[in-house]
Order: C-alpha cells, then sequence, then structure tokens
C-alpha cells in the first residue's frame, strides 16, 4: 500500500480534530489484552457481509447510486449482492423517499399483458457493470394488476416526518389474476436469460415480496401471500428450472406467519403446481436493533437485534427439512427504517455505525454456530439518498458520493482471509451477556482474527458502547504466536475513528456547509479515505511477536501482519 501525505489543509482541519479529541479525552486510558495465535484455526469465515440493499431501486442509476455500486462491487467482485423493493411498481421511474418504479407491467385497453423491461434492465445492468449481482426481490404489485379497492391510490405520498403506515396504497395487494402474475414473474426471469445469460443467472437469489406479515407491505391472507409466492416461483423455475429461489423475507422472526410458511413450503399442496411443498433454496427473515435517545444522547439496542437473529435461527432450524437451507438476514441493521431520521438515529453518520456493524458481525457468526445453521449472508439495509443535504441523518453508505465511516468496516471485513484462527481479548463482552442486556456497562473490546492462503494474518478489533458518550481509550497490547519461522514482518494499520476515515468530523469542522465547494468537496472526499499507516517492522522470535496501539471509543482497527 502506497503512503500519500495528505492535502495541507485538509491535513490542518484533521490537526484540529486530533487536538479537541485530545481535549475531549480527559479519562486514563484502560488496558486490554489481545491474544492471537496464527496457528490455530477455528474454522471457516463466511463473508456474510457482502449483501446490501434499499428501497428506492432507480437511486442505482443515478450519480451517487452509480458511485457507490461500484465501490460495493469492488468490495468483492461479483460476490456482492443487492436487494432492493419496487421493482415491478408501475411508475415512470422516478426515484422518490421508500418508492420507486419501472413500468415493467400494463394492459392494454382489453387487458392484455404489455412487459416493457427498460427500466429494469437499466438498474440491474448498473448492478453487473459494477461488480454486484441481484438479490432479486420479485414486487410489487403493478398497478393493473392490483386488486386493492376502487378508490385506493397506488402510490404512496409518504416522506421523512410523516407515520410508517402511510407507505400503504395499491402496490401491496394480491393480484386479481394469479395466472397473470405467474406470467409477469415468467417473462421477467426469461428476459433476464436471455439479456444476460444462463450461467449469470443461476447466480442470482429469486425472492418473493417484502414482510410479508404486516400490513405496511400486504394487505392480504397467509394464504393469499403463499399462493403469491408459489406463482411467482414455479414462474422462476419454469424460465430457468435450476434457478436459486427462496423467501421470504418476513419481518423479524416472522413469528406466526413464518411457522406457517415454513409449514407450507414443506409439507403444503403448492397453489401453482398441486404437487406438496414449494421449492426452496434458501430462507429469509429480518433482524433489527432498537436505538433510543436518552438522557440527550443516543442509545444503541444491539441486544434487540442479536435476539432477533437468534430467534430466526431458531425458528428454521426447530423444521428438520429446513434445517440445513442457506440462510440469509435479507435485512439486517440497527434500527427499522432506513428513511427516517430522528435524534435516536443520530448514530448514523459518525463512528457509532461503523464500530456497532463491527461488533454485531461477529456476535451473528457466533450465534449461526451456536444453531449450527447454514448462515450465507446478513444483509445491510443501507445505500445512499441521491440529492439530500448532507449528512441528512439517513441510513446509508455515503452521502452525496462520500463515503461515511460505516463502509470502511465493509473494506475492513473484504481484507479478511476466509481462515478464522483463535483470537481472544479481556475486555471482549461473551455473547450471552451481550444477549441479555446489551453494552450498557464496561465497552466491549473485541477481536476478529483470519489467515489469508498468501500467508497474512488480518487482526481486526474495536471499542464499542451502546451510548453515544465519551470515553477511555483502550491501550491494546496484542500478543501475537503461531507466525511461523524467525523472521521480520512488515505490519499495516487500518483506522476508523474520530480522526481517521470520517468525513462526517471533517465537514463539521468545516462548519457543516451544505454546499460544499469543488475543493471542499475534494477534502472530504479525502477525509473518507481509510489510507494505511506502515507501523513499525515486527519481529518474530519462536513465532511469536507483540505490539501496542490504542483503540478509541467507538474505534475499529485492522492491523496486516505480513
Amino acid at each position: 500500500m502506497t503512503l500519500k501525505p495528505l492535502p495541507r489543509t485538509l491535513a490542518l482541519v484533521m490537526a484540529g480534530l486530533m487536538t479537541a479529541a485530545a481535549q475531549a479525552q480527559t479519562m486514563e486510558p484502560f488496558p486490554v489484552h489481545i491474544d492471537v495465535d496464527a496457528g490455530r484455526t477455528v474454522g471457516e469465515l463466511k463473508p456474510i457481509w457482502r449483501f446490501f440493499g434499499a428501497d428506492e431501486p432507480n437511486y442505482a442509476t443515478m450519480k451517487d447510486g452509480r458511485k457507490l455500486m461500484k465501490r460495493l462491487g469492488d468490495l468483492k467482485p461479483g460476490a456482492v449482492y443487492f436487494r432492493t423493493h419496487n421493482l415491478l411498481n408501475t411508475g415512470d421511474g422516478t426515484a422518490a423517499f421508500k418508492w420507486g418504479s419501472s413500468n415493467a407491467y400494463t394492459e392494454d385497453k382489453d387487458g392484455r399483458p404489455i412487459y416493457d423491461w427498460t427500466v429494469t434492465d437499466r438498474i440491474l445492468d448498473s448492478y453487473l457493470e459494477r461488480g454486484v449481482r441481484p438479490y432479486l426481490q420479485i414486487g410489487f404489485m403493478p398497478q393493473a394488476l392490483s386488486s386493492a379497492p376502487g378508490g385506493t391510490p397506488y402510490q404512496h405520498s409518504w416522506r421523512p416526518g410523516f407515520a410508517y403506515d402511510l407507505i400503504a396504497g395499491g402496490w401491496n395487494a394480491p393480484p386479481k389474476d394469479y395466472a397473470k402474475w405467474g406470467e409477469l414473474v415468467y417473462q421477467w426471469t426469461k428476459h433476464c436469460v436471455e439479456r444476460y445469460g444462463r450461467e449469470e443467472v443461476l447466480r442470482w437469489y429469486f425472492e418473493v415480496w417484502n414482510e410479508p406479515n404486516g400490513p405496511a407491505y400486504w394487505t392480504g391472507t397467509q394464504d393469499e401471500f403463499n399462493k403469491l409466492h408459489d406463482h411467482a416461483i414455479a414462474a422462476v423455475r419454469r424460465a430457468l428450472p435450476e434457478a436459486r429461489v427462496g423467501g421470504p423475507d418476513v419481518a423479524g422472526s416472522g413469528g406466526a406467519f413464518m411457522d406457517a410458511f415454513l409449514k407450507h413450503i414443506v409439507s403444503g399442496t403448492n397453489h401453482a403446481t398441486g404437487q406438496i411443498g414449494t421449492p426452496t433454496d434458501f430462507l429469509a427473515f429480518h433482524a433489527k436493533g432498537s436505538p433510543r435517545f436518552v438522557d440527550g444522547r443516543v442509545q444503541m439496542g444491539m441486544a434487540t437485534q442479536l435476539n432477533g437473529v437468534a430467534n430466526g435461527f431458531k425458528k428454521i432450524a426447530a423444521v428438520p427439512e429446513l434445517k440445513g437451507k442457506p440462510i440469509v438476514i435479507g435485512e439486517n441493521d440497527p434500527e427499522g427504517c432506513a428513511a427516517c431520521p430522528g435524534p435516536q438515529n443520530a448514530y448514523r453518520n459518525g463512528t457509532m455505525y461503523s464500530s456497532y456493524t463491527a461488533a454485531s458481525y461477529k456476535r451473528i457468526w457466533q450465534l449461526a454456530e451456536r444453531h449450527q445453521v447454514n448462515l450465507e449472508g446478513a444483509l445491510t439495509w443501507a445505500f445512499t439518498f441521491e440529492d439530500q443535504p448532507w449528512f441528512a441523518g439517513y441510513r446509508q453508505l455515503a452521502t452525496n458520493g462520500v463515503d461515511l465511516p460505516v463502509l470502511q468496516v465493509f473494506r475492513m471485513y473484504a481484507a479478511l482471509g476466509p481462515t478464522q484462527v483463535q483470537a481472544t481479548s479481556d475486555a471482549e463482552m461473551p455473547l450471552d451477556e451481550l444477549l441479555a442486556n446489551g453494552v450498557r456497562g464496561r465497552p466491549d473490546v473485541g477481536v476478529l482474527a483470519t489467515r489469508t492462503p498468501d500467508g497474512k494474518v488480518a487482526v481486526m478489533a474495536w471499542h464499542y458502547h451502546d451510548d453515544d458518550a465519551d470515553g477511555p481509550d483502550a491501550a491494546v497490547s496484542l500478543q501475537l504466536s503461531g507466525l511461523g519461522p524467525q523472521a521480520t514482518r512488515t505490519v499495516t494499520q487500518l483506522r476508523v475513528d474520530k480522526t481517521h476515515a470520517n468525513a462526517f468530523t471533517a465537514w463539521q469542522a468545516m462548519g457543516s456547509p451544505q454546499a460544499p465547494d469543488a475543493k471542499q468537496y475534494a477534502q472530504l472526499e479525502a477525509a473518507a479515505v481509510m489510507a494505511p499507516a506502515r507501523l513499525p517492522a515486527l519481529a518474530v522470535a519462536n513465532g511469536s511477536a507483540a505490539l501496542n496501539f490504542m483503540l478509541p471509543r467507538q474505534g475499529v482497527t485492522l492491523i496486516v501482519i505480513e
């Protein structure tokens, strides 16, 4: 990695931030001991982090959306997936909060279908051209097929600040004609195979609808959803018999709705084929946290999210026929509404989001191991909101084309190897304690370590707390073993904290301009970069070595030894 000096103006801004951080940090650092045995393999570390999504499909074709999509694709080219709502909605393709459209399906005056894939092609092209593949959500209901009562507005008029239930409209109703619904899905899948090729489309995920267990997204009954799902899956498989199909992406672990769905796909009569059961290659549910605004600051609710993950795993594992099926947590987030700002969501722009992400993903891996389920993905429901105010408080990965700190954590994950090695921290909170209480007392200073096929050892550490309040740094002593023959190793460190890879604090230091000029924009882009720092060479003796570093509260670091 080549290190470049910061531009002088940006260096002055960052120097001011470092001074402010030092002045605010009046408490003595506390000691943390981390042990990593690079010679002791724990098992495979699946890249579950490589799934992302958003409500608004049309943003992917716009300037900042294209820029961010490329950055997502670069994380792990060809293995990153994107899920979005609203792909089949009727409309002119104009993006809006929690809305999108493609006009893929209309009817002529005699009720004959008219298919138009122009907009859906543009969206999927934007993914594939940037190394991202579709986790293709089949929905929602085109206006010509909607069974919503007469007079029901088709498109909702929701906007930030409105009650969430106002997203309802004719788009979330069952179809008037299930045969036409199935034919729409067949024609779309067939078109995708013709346009992108069979081998490409075989690598996609096909999933029906979103959160059908709640009235916001589905106004039909359980049986009507099962019927909708069966007809869609049968149509996909008619066009591509080996397609990867699943669902149902319920809100939370799904309760009685999920129980009934799982029973139906295993032993129920298929509404489309008349056979017993429904083809299922993966299962999906959602898990959300619950941040609050308490005593003038944000308090995160990681325990709520992790218990939701555990409950979803338990529900699937309890069905013997499904226990080994791959699972994707189809929305995996600190809270429920990406487009909803508010004081409880003020964690989003800064390092609470990045440290929360680092701390929570390790626990999700642990929960999958505990429940012996086949976890394939944990999808982050965050993208970008085009042409909105800077750092507007939405849950996103970038603002106006500038990366937020949380995106850097996914870059750290991308740098980890496929083999997890033994790593312990004496300040890491045990999983059961976190599930019971969250991180409300002592902070969680955790660690995850891997080995790459070319011999690199990557050590990721974080310093997380649920409360958005200042606290002392962690003075980390890292003891490494299992490094092989006596030699000198090069060491590189990546950091995300208040003064590293943090465009938000740089923007605040500028005076929070809502219309940065070209020079300021370049400075913000530079401030967002996670620049590698070369540490002193590491002397290895008898396979062991040690190094020390400071880890600020809500900071995340990755140390690569090669």
